[in-house]
C-alpha cells in the first residue's frame, strides 16, 4: 500500500510538471522573444533562501524564474520525464552524483549543508529520550520519509540502517511521507510524537513555535553537502551559471545560513 502510493504521488508530480510546460508559452521565428526564464527544481528544505536568491538574479538579469518543489527522488524523476530546466538542487548530494552519472548535470556548485535530527512537540511533553532506539517504541507514534521520494527518507533510512533498526522501526511507524514538509505538518497537527528531519526546518519561524528538536549522535548522522546543479537542458546556461556563482558567493552562504542551512550546528 505504502509503495503503491509512493508511485501515485510520482505521477502526480510528474503530470504537474508535464503540464507546465504543456502551457510555457510557443515562440516562433518571427514572434519577438519573450523575457527569458529559468525552471529551478528544488527540494522543499531549500526553498526559502533559493526563493530569495532567484528574487535578486531575476532583478540583475531581467528574467523570469520558476521554481518546481518537492521530494528530491521525484523531481529528478521530473527532470528524466520532461528532458527540461535549468538547475536542480536536492536535499542530499547523492541525488547529484546521480544526475551527473546519467549525464543530465554539467557543472555543479556547493552552496550550504544539511543535517537530519530527531524531532518532538514543541516542550517535548513525553520527555522523549535523544535516543534514535526511540523510534520503534510502541508508546510513540513515529513518523519517518519515504526513501525513495524524498532524500530526508532516504537519509533517514541511512542513519537508521547505521544503527541496526530500520526494519524495527518500519514495523513501529504511523505513516511514511514523501517530505519534509508533511513531517512538520505531523508534529504542528499532533499526528505524531516523534520524526526524523533536516534540523533546519525546525528554525523557521512558522515551525519553530511547535517544534523541538533532539540531536542525533555524529557517528550516525553527519552534515551533508548541498550542492547545485546545472542541468544539461538549460537554454540560458550563461544566466544560470551567474545564479549559481551567486548561490555560491558569501552573500548565498549568508542566505543560506539564515534558513539554517550553511553552518549547521545541531
Amino acid at each position: 500500500m505504502k509503495k503503491t502510493t509512493s508511485i501515485i504521488i510520482s505521477l502526480i508530480a510528474l503530470l504537474l510538471v508535464g503540464i507546465y510546460f504543456l502551457q510555457m508559452p510557443t515562440l516562433s521565428k518571427t514572434v519577438v522573444e519573450q523575457k527569458k526564464e529559468l525552471l529551478v527544481f528544488c527540494g522543499i528544505t531549500m526553498i526559502q533562501p533559493m526563493s530569495e536568491i532567484a528574487a535578486v538574479i531575476e532583478s540583475q538579469e531581467n528574467v523570469k524564474i520558476s521554481l518546481i518543489k518537492g521530494g528530491s527522488g521525484n523531481l529528478l524523476n521530473s527532470i528524466k520525464f520532461n528532458k527540461a530546466g535549468d538547475l536542480y538542487l536536492p536535499g542530499s548530494e547523492s541525488y547529484i552524483k546521480q544526475a551527473k552519472a546519467e549525464g543530465l548535470i554539467t557543472e555543479s556548485v556547493h552552496v550550504g549543508f544539511n543535517k537530519a535530527a530527531m524531532m518532538v512537540q514543541k516542550g517535548n511533553p513525553l520527555a522523549i529520550k535523544n535516543d534514535l532506539k526511540e523510534l520503534k517504541n510502541k508508546n510513540y507514534t513515529v513518523v519517518i520519509g519515504n526513501p525513495d521520494s524524498g532524500s530526508i527518507g532516504k537519509e533517514t533510512k541511512k542513519i537508521l540502517d547505521s544503527a541496526g533498526i530500520y526494519d524495527d522501526v518500519l514495523k513501529n511507524i504511523n505513516e511514511m511521507t514523501t517530505d519534509s514538509k508533511r513531517l512538520i505538518e505531523v508534529l504542528k497537527n499532533k499526528e505524531a510524537d516523534l520524526v526524523i528531519n533536516w534540523y533546519a526546518t525546525s528554525l523557521w519561524d512558522q515551525n519553530s513555535e511547535y517544534i523541538d528538536t533532539l540531536s542525533i549522535d555524529d557517528k550516525f548522522s553527519q552534515k551533508k553537502r548541498l550542492v547545485l546543479g546545472l542541468l544539461n537542458t538549460s537554454r540560458y546556461p550563461e544566466i544560470t551559471r551567474k545564479f549559481m556563482a551567486y548561490a555560491a558567493s558569501q552573500e548565498g552562504q549568508r542566505i543560506f545560513d539564515k534558513y539554517g542551512l550553511f553552518s549547521v550546528e545541531n
